[in-house]
């Protein structure tokens, strides 16, 4: 599950940038895909952390 947690939030903001069509491309957008991209793995590590100390118990 900690594995889950850390790869589907970069595997999912990877696919959106390449598959989004272009129409719809923005730099505003473009913007917060970077931001989750970036921060979401920070944010998250502690959550991460505390599942991967539960599975070892």
């Amino acid at each position: 599950l900690p594995h889950l947690a850390v790869v589907s939030p970069f595997s999912s903001t990877g696919a959106f940038i390449c598959l989004k069509p272009p129409s719809i491309s923005s730099p505003s957008l473009n913007l917060v895909v970077s931001l989750l991209y970036s921060v979401m793995s920070p944010t998250v590590n502690p959550l991460i952390y505390s599942l991967r100390n539960q599975e070892l118990k």
